[in-house]
């Protein structure tokens, strides 16, 4: 077992803020790479209809299964990562690795320029998607290390609110180049947009040495292929403490199913729009840039909520809302009408992964030694809500000819995941006890 050393020099308060910033540093993959402008940018230089690995299939249907692919491949690959880092002091190591394998992906999109490139492309995003999920495992599980369990909630909210804010800063700048490409002596829109995808690894990579100064060093035992082994024992250890831990395996569960819901509402968000709304490319935009804003003040709002009322009363308020978000997107027909209703979106997206992530930080606050391989299992539940929502999603578009349909579905999983989650006793948590009394 390794520990964590907190380096005497630095304050709290730098080590806090640093930590947030690497959410400024990744984030922009979440944004520019993967919602706002390489999924266009993957289907305007493909045919529609392509060939890859000798299967035949449309461009649409090989972007998602990229996605889909990367976030399998990390589903199976972070419990052991997460075993080996807190068995043999390799949180931090690890946290780079993926760093530098996302950031150097993103750079190299700036070589696929069509289909004679589509194997840069394809492999080079499903690295970067790898990277950037491969990094939150070892990025989240340094929050029960480094901070309080009563300062959980307002770091975790810290953390997205600096990656919010941090990723729409370089979108607008990538926006505004790619639509003014004269601004930065081009001409070519499509390779200022490369440029982008260049800028997104150069961003991540440079903003990420500050965390990687700052936060606590591993203290590292000596490495041997032993340590394989003690990855899988670990992991298995602790999903027997698991089965033991009620609270916390009833909270994964909840979580499980409204994660569902909100990763595949992340992903799809634009796709509905453009399908359902008819929304334009600077609609879309527009669309995303208020989703992103909004989640800012969504994090703070039910930070300090849950410090009036508690992380349960907090996460169920948000739910509820989820709830009514699904039902307005299914009856929704005017585009005013859509874009306060991904103000609301902004709202609870923002609330409901800062609190979801700081919520389950507090039910393992006694076993921060093990604290990656504990949230691996909560890493693996979000990618394979991510697998499973939007499969769910587009299995019933697909059957129904309506993405609207869909939206119903995940009101359901919303539903499932509130239940659920009313079941969960946070009344160990000092924090929870004190929010609950006052």
């Amino acid at each position: 077992m390794s520990e964590i050393l907190l380096a005497p020099a630095y304050s709290k308060r730098r080590v806090h803020n640093a930590w947030a910033i690497f959410d400024s540093a990744n984030s922009v993959h979440a944004l520019v790479i993967t919602a706002a402008i390489f999924p266009a940018y993957f289907l305007n230089v493909t045919d529609e209809t392509l060939s890859f690995a000798g299967i035949s299939m449309y461009n649409s249907t090989l972007y998602a299964f990229c996605i889909s692919a990367a976030f399998l491949i990390m589903a199976a690959l972070s419990p052991l990562l997460s075993g080996i880092a807190d068995y043999g002091g390799r949180r931090k190591a690890f946290m780079k690795f993926f760093t530098y394998l996302g950031s150097i992906s993103c750079m190299f999109l700036f070589f696929f320029e069509g289909m004679a490139t589509l194997y840069v492309g394809v492999f080079a995003f499903i690295l970067s998607v790898i990277g950037f999920t491969g990094g939150l495992v070892f990025y989240n599980s340094y929050l029960p290390l480094i901070s309080r369990e009563e300062e959980y909630d307002r770091l975790s909210a810290k953390g997205f609110a600096f990656g919010y804010v941090g990723s729409v800063i370089l979108l607008v700048l990538i926006l505004a180049a790619i639509i003014n490409p004269q601004w930065v002596g081009l001409e070519d829109a499509g390779l200022v947009t490369r440029f982008g995808f260049l800028l997104v690894g150069i961003w991540w990579m440079a903003l990420a040495q500050i965390p990687f100064k700052y936060l606590p060093q591993d203290k590292k035992t000596h490495f041997t292929p032993k340590a394989l082994k003690m990855g899988y024992l670990k992991i298995i250890k602790v999903w027997r403490e698991l089965k033991k831990l009620a609270n916390v395996r009833t909270f994964l569960i909840a979580f499980f199913c409204y994660s569902l819901g909100v990763q595949t509402t992340i992903m799809l968000a634009a796709t509905f729009a453009e399908t359902e709304m008819a929304f334009e490319t600077s609609e879309l935009i527009l669309l995303i840039l208020i989703i992103q804003l909004v989640a800012v003040v969504g994090a703070y709002l039910f930070a300090l909520l849950s410090g009036w009322k508690g992380n349960k009363f907090s996460l169920i308020t948000q739910l509820i809302l989820w709830v009514v978000v699904c039902l307005l997107a299914y009856s929704v027909n005017t585009k005013i009408n859509f874009y306060l209703v991904a103000g609301l979106v902004g709202l609870v997206l923002g609330g409901i992964q800062s609190l979801s992530r700081s919520s389950y930080a507090k039910l393992i606050s006694g076993h921060s030694k093990e604290s990656t391989s504990y949230f691996s299992f909560y890493d693996v539940l979000e990618k394979m809500g991510v697998v499973l929502g939007t499969f769910c999603f587009g299995l019933v578009s697909q059957l129904t000819n309506s993405m609207r349909t869909s939206t119903l579905v995940l009101a359901l999983f919303f539903v499932i995941g509130l239940l659920i989650l009313t079941r969960v006793d946070f009344s160990h948590s000092k924090s929870e006890s004190q929010s609950t009394n006052s």
